[in-house]
């Protein structure tokens, strides 16, 4: 039965493919003017009902009803005709193109005869329908010369075009600052006042309790519960999101005595100005910062990306030149980058090879890769680092973000590497992935492995590290030990002096 006061229903949606049931039998409904969070873990069958609903694929049973009539989408233009629009992740536009072009790509508006664009009355148009979302939005610019925030409004615009009465958001706010992100809340609270109808994919809590009335929780392809926000508390969702608790462990430190890293005066020329550390046997070491002091850009010279101008650093005593990656590894240092989809991966080749990619001399012989070999090793990486579905046969890229980070974890694991840089571990990565990827990284430091950590979220820095060095304008402002780790003493050293006193809250949003 439908709920006659629904914008949209899904009811018995099933999605079947082969050896895998991704959506099983799933139904919710959305209402006008509401604006309703689609949540669970990486792989519990968010993206495929997106995709169900744009009719990039089309359901294998059941049936979608928007405003009391059942409905049929064979392919995406069926989707736009009933008013349903999607919000990608990655945005969807071309780069080169006007605001204008993008808004009217695939439909644009011609003169009399049809055969010339009339760039003119599409700019009119782009202009009256972006006044109400960002008037600053020139529709002659280039769309790749916006800001991401003003891209995002682009697409949402598009939507506005359509006529879209249900607008699906997937991970809207991937690579928006607070403050980009508190202007898009405020943009959806509008939209839902005209009553539209928003389906709001996002991993982070917080937004959501922010920004939804209520939540459809999925798991492992199947319905949960359908939930008021307003009475249900973020641990609550969390459970159901997960099957279980997961608990706020507290840090346990692994830190030996043994000094296995010295660095010394380190300088790039730029960012980094006579950075001074040293690492311990089995530590974790935070490396906190406000964006753009220096953090990731430290890590790279570590790790022999970017070449050092000036400085040293010594492993077990011994100076190392680290003037490539090769080298790094070679020394026994391996990174786990920020940017895990642009630099950590080869999407299209399978989870063996990717696994394989710092170490692949060890799984051949007279220049042949032995496949046997690198099959068993890799498995059996993948199945101690809890990565579903246990195929690596696989391209990585079919993976969740999760999963990839945990490829790139059992990639060092192989090439047996001592020292592991994580630049934002859990960066895109759902709340059940992101307490393994804590796991991990605490077995690693218990197993003797030391650890850099660089995060721009405060609570995953003081879960994790042991002691946590603080990076003001390039240099290093101070290094915590345990009994000094705080938010508060962090943002204390990581402002600018001549910036004055700082609202926490306020500095936070600059990490």
């Amino acid at each position: 039965m439908t709920n006659p006061a629904s914008r949209l229903s899904l009811i018995g949606v099933s999605k079947v493919f082969p050896g895998i049931r991704a959506l099983d039998k799933v139904s919710f409904d959305v209402r006008p003017g509401e604006v309703h969070g689609l949540l669970g873990e990486n792989g519990a069958g968010k993206s495929t009902m997106l995709n169900i609903l744009s009719s990039v694929l089309q359901a294998t049973e059941g049936q979608i009803v928007i405003d009391g009539q059942p409905i049929t989408l064979t392919r995406p233009a069926d989707a736009r005709a009933a008013g349903i629009a999607m919000i990608h992740q990655e945005l969807q536009h071309i780069p080169q193109l006007s605001v204008a072009q993008n808004l009217f790509l695939g439909r644009p508006l011609t003169r009399t005869g049809g055969l010339l664009v009339d760039r003119a009355t599409q700019e009119a148009h782009a202009r009256a329908i972006l006044a109400d979302l960002d008037p600053r939005i020139d529709p002659r610019a280039p769309i790749h010369t916006l800001k991401v925030a003003q891209q995002q409004i682009v697409e949402i615009a598009r939507a506005l075009l359509d006529d879209a009465k249900i607008i699906a958001m997937d991970e809207p706010t991937s690579s928006l600052t607070p403050s980009e992100f508190d202007a898009l809340a405020a943009l959806i609270a509008q939209l839902a006042v005209q009553g539209k109808s928003i389906i709001y994919v996002s991993h982070k809590m917080n937004e959501v309790f922010q920004v939804c009335d209520r939540a459809t929780i999925l798991r492992d392809g199947r319905f949960i519960d359908t939930v008021e926000l307003s009475q249900i508390t973020e641990d609550q969702v969390i459970a159901k999101m997960v099957g279980r608790d997961i608990l706020h462990a507290r840090h346990v430190s692994h830190a030996r005595s043994e000094v296995v890293m010295e660095v010394q005066n380190l300088s790039d020329g730029g960012l980094v100005h006579d950075a001074g550390f040293s690492l311990h046997k089995g530590e974790v070491l935070g490396l906190a910062g406000l964006a753009g002091s220096g953090r990731t850009e430290l890590l790279r010279l570590i790790a022999g990306i970017d070449r050092a101008k000036t400085g040293s650093v010594t492993l077990n005593g011994k100076p190392v030149n680290l003037r490539s990656p090769r080298m790094a590894i070679r020394a026994g240092i391996g990174l786990v980058p920020e940017e895990r989809k642009k630099d950590g991966i080869v999407r299209a080749r399978p989870v063996s090879s990717n696994i394989a990619l710092p170490c692949m001399g060890r799984f051949t012989r007279f220049g042949l890769v032995q496949r046997g070999k690198l099959h068993k090793e890799s498995t059996g990486l993948m199945k101690r680092m809890g990565m579903r579905p246990p195929d690596v046969t696989r391209a990585i890229g079919t993976f969740s973000g999760g999963n990839q980070q945990k490829a790139i974890i059992g990639r060092w694991l192989a090439a047996d590497v001592d020292i592991l840089l994580f630049d934002e571990p859990t960066r895109g990565i759902d709340i059940g992935a992101k307490s393994e990827i804590y796991d991990l990284i605490a077995q690693l430091a218990q197993s003797g492995k030391s650890i850099i950590v660089v995060s721009s979220e405060l609570p995953e820095i003081i879960r994790l590290s042991d002691r946590v060095v603080v990076m003001r304008e390039g240099t290093i402002a101070a290094i915590l030990n345990a009994d000094q780790i705080s938010e508060d003493a962090i943002v204390a050293n990581a402002i600018p002096k001549s910036k004055g006193p700082v609202p926490v809250a306020q500095a936070l949003e600059a990490m």
